[in-house]
Parts: C-alpha cells; structure tokens; sequence
C-alpha cells in the first residue's frame, strides 16, 4: 500500500516501513505523529483512492526518528568588473520520519 503525503510545501510517496526525510518537524524524536494531508492512497490490489471524503479520513502515522542538517550548499554570486563578490552558505534543517501505518 503506498500514499502521497503532503508536509512542509512538498509531497512524498510513502510506503509502510519506509524512513523519509521531510522538512522540519518541530517534534520530539520517538514521538509519533499523524500526518493528515493525504493526496492519494494506492491500495495492494491496486485500488486508486482519490475521492476526497475517503481521503478526508485517511491517515499515516509515522514516528519521528531524528533531526539533522543537510550537505551544505554554496551559493556564489559576482558581477563581472564590478568588483562584486559573494559567497553564502546554506543548511537545509530536517526531520526523519518512519512510516508505520496507513490508515485509508
């Protein structure tokens, strides 16, 4: 059974027992959490659910494995005979999360 799942501006497709890293979830590790905004469910028997009074009841819990920081990105800019120059740094903040269950 699979489902795409809406967190954070993005979505994901999510299995059962599948670890995803989301954006940030200000959550404890070890805690578990619902996610509701549920997009689609795919059903083993291959089942399409998209009908939104399904989807309105649909659910995946998940619980909350760690935090992080991702690769660091480097941003550069310059104009050229401009004497212009700079250099920034970013680190996308995290949440890994394990699929425990969907609930259609």
């Amino acid at each position: 059974m699979y489902a795409v799942i809406k967190t954070g501006g993005k979505q994901y497709k999510v299995a059962e027992n599948s670890r995803v890293r989301v954006e940030k979830l200000d959550f404890p590790v070890g805690e578990r959490i619902e996610l509701n905004e549920v997009q689609l469910v795919i059903r083993d028997n291959a089942e399409i659910v998209t009908d939104a009074a399904a989807l309105n009841s649909a659910r995946v819990v998940a619980e909350i494995e760690g935090h992080g920081k991702s690769k660091k990105i480097r941003v550069y800019k310059k104009k050229r005979r401009k004497g212009y120059e700079r250099t920034q740094g970013h680190r996308q903040a995290y949440t890994l999360i394990r699929i425990e269950e969907i609930k259609s």
